[in-house]
């Protein structure tokens, strides 16, 4: 694979990790257009009813089309939905070549966008790195998770000290991790579909829920956020509420609660133990074709999505700090595990050092 080959195709990645967060129940793809080894046209799929990012690409290249590259992060979209097939679109503009790393899993794609194209004549270029088929892959796997579940792929998110502590004894935990790490999670609020925080951290920490520029500027992401709220208890003056973008308040059954702004909606969960069924909830975004979700909540909800096996992703920020003290609090509360064999385990574990803060992301090894 030539060094040109391979920078085109990691264009469309970049592209695609753009739109990540803002396009469910779509996946995000990003394409571009390539002549003479020049990239004439780009393109990021659009929330519906917009294009997807093949037709975009092909539109900002305009004329220029014809015996053309046209290369994009997934296989392009092959039946009429709420978007036209992307292969009719790429063939009338003339591409001859497309290179795409992946088939797109939807079962009404699965292969056929690449057979359609090689029916017309397009040469169809599946050659890429391990690496890039796996960032491919990553782009794409809340998609596929929820294909094959219908509910999101949900990560919770730790931010600890070197001893396991969320907080001092008096409850001091501003600031555990570094800027560098503030600014990867900023990152993944914006790449999330749905952000879940509970009531506690509502009233305790007053946060906004939102993904935020190095300027500190909202970035619109994500599509949702959600207060899991028991008793119907956030105030109506909450800082989240004063933020754009649709807040989902969850609130047990036979709560009596109005909306405080227009764009808040409820939901009435049913309770298990006199707490929020966090099933339901997830069952919902599902609903709603959300892909991804992130918790970001203090000990008692972070340790309830554990305890209720509805966690597949962890990304926990380690800072190299001790703490101390056995009054100071750890990030899961609970009842926790009698037998250590109950542990919940990880399994494709990553590490990245952050400014001397460490991320360790892994999946969570499901077991029948």
């Amino acid at each position: 694979m030539s060094s040109q080959h391979a920078a085109h195709l990691d264009r469309t990645f970049e592209l695609a990790e753009q739109g990540l967060g803002g396009v469910a129940p779509r996946p995000s793809v990003g394409a571009v257009v390539v002549s003479e080894g020049v990239i004439i046209g780009e393109g990021i799929t659009e929330p519906r009813p917009g294009r997807h990012a093949e037709p975009i690409a092909l539109a900002a290249a305009g004329d220029k089309t014809r015996g053309a590259t046209l290369y994009c992060s997934l296989e392009p979209h092959a039946f009429q939905g709420v978007a036209p097939p992307c292969t009719e679109a790429i063939i009338a503009a003339g591409i001859t070549t497309v290179v795409s790393p992946i088939e797109d899993p939807n079962p009404s794609v699965s292969g056929n966008g690449f057979r359609q194209l090689k029916a017309a004549g397009i040469e169809v270029v599946r050659s890429a790195t391990n690496q890039q088929i796996r960032r491919a892959e990553l782009l794409i796997e809340g998609f596929t998770h929820h294909l094959n579940t219908r509910r999101p792929l949900v990560t919770l998110k730790l931010a600890t000290s070197l001893d396991g502590k969320i907080a001092t004894r008096t409850g001091d935990s501003q600031w555990i991790t570094n800027s560098s790490s503030r600014s990867r999670v900023h990152e993944m609020r914006r790449q999330t579909d749905a952000l879940i925080t509970g009531i506690g951290t509502v009233l305790t920490d007053k946060p906004r829920l939102t993904a935020r520029d190095s300027d500190g500027n909202p970035t619109g992401r994500p599509l949702l956020r959600v207060v899991v709220d028991t008793h119907g208890r956030i105030p109506a003056d909450a800082r989240l509420l004063q933020e754009p973008g649709e807040v989902l308040w969850v609130v047990g059954e036979g709560i009596d609660v109005t909306a405080p702004t227009d764009s808040t909606s409820i939901q009435k969960a049913g309770l298990i133990d006199g707490k929020i069924n966090l099933a339901e909830v997830i069952d919902e975004l599902g609903t709603r074709g959300l892909h991804t979700a992130m918790i970001e909540a203090g000990a008692g909800l972070a340790g309830a999505f554990i305890e209720a096996n509805l966690i597949d992703k962890v990304s926990a920020f380690i800072a190299p700090k001790f703490i101390g003290g056995t009054e100071a609090p750890g990030p899961l509360a609970g009842t926790g595990i009698s037998d250590i064999g109950e542990a919940l385990t990880l399994e494709n574990l990553t590490h990245t050092v952050i400014d001397g803060d460490i991320l360790v992301e892994g999946y969570v090894l499901k077991v029948d």
